[in-house]
């Protein structure tokens, strides 16, 4: 793989030709927020919280879907970004009905922590307060749609890494939400495994296991690319360097 110069924050750096801007932002050292991105899945560019500038003409691009290409010029922290950053967060808590004080992730939530650590003390924007329901008709597990900022983790790591497709978005706008099995109740569905990768993907308290109260739910996103690291490396299909017979 080639290696290319790129210059972040005027300063060179060398990086691999395909790689994303984020990955290589990140192997400088330099902490790029982001709340739809996590290591393993694919990128879906939705949260824009990674958005970095372009020179030249400062154009605007989310750095997780961007490659990076030799000569590029990109600054991450400018007053610019920093701005529109706080933007977006605000908007996102002005959306739906987030209550840290009452909430199972309070205190390890990734989107409390991109706000706490950009400062924002206060809202802006006028609270939308919406009518939303909860579903806790599975036996494990529980979706709480006023915490869901729809960053698609629990869709995509259904999809491709479990390979259910239970979960699934409906709606636009700020009537837009996951769903299950076409939008039945959680416990009804006839695809859902139990697995619980969903849960343990998701940045916020809308899903979280039964019984958590608050501030008592843990996650474990690194579980994800433990799994795809086996699976890529026959972890529990070979034994003694042969595939396993069927069954064993």
């Amino acid at each position: 793989m080639a290696v290319i110069t790129v210059t972040i924050n005027d300063e060179l750096v060398s990086g691999r030709e395909g790689q994303s801007l984020l990955e290589l932002v990140r192997e400088q050292g330099i902490d790029l927020p982001t709340l739809c991105h996590l290591d393993g899945l694919e990128e879906r560019g939705g949260c824009r919280l990674c958005m970095v500038e372009m020179a030249p003409g400062n154009r605007l691009a989310a750095a997780c879907v961007t490659p990076a290409q030799e000569g590029m010029v990109i600054y991450t922290h400018s007053e610019r970004l920093v701005k529109y950053r706080r933007m977006i967060l605000e908007l996102l808590f002005a959306e739906r009905n987030h209550v840290c004080a009452v909430c199972v992730m309070n205190g390890r939530c990734e989107l409390q922590y991109e706000a706490y650590t950009i400062g924002m003390d206060h809202v802006r924007y006028d609270y939308l307060t919406p009518d939303l329901p909860m579903d806790a008709s599975h036996d494990r597990f529980v979706i709480d749609h006023n915490r869901c900022i729809l960053c698609t983790r629990c869709v995509r790591v259904c999809d491709s890494v479990e390979g259910a497709h239970t979960w699934d978005v409906m709606g636009r706008g700020v009537n837009c939400r996951v769903i299950t099995d076409l939008n039945q109740p959680w416990g009804t569905s006839q695809s859902c495994t139990s697995c619980g990768k969903c849960v343990q993907v998701c940045p916020t308290g809308a899903l979280h296991a039964k019984g958590s109260t608050v501030a008592e739910m843990v996650k474990r996103h690194d579980f994800l690319q433990w799994i795809l690291d086996g699976r890529e490396n026959h972890q529990w299909t070979m034994r003694n360097g042969e595939p396993m017979e069927s069954g064993r």
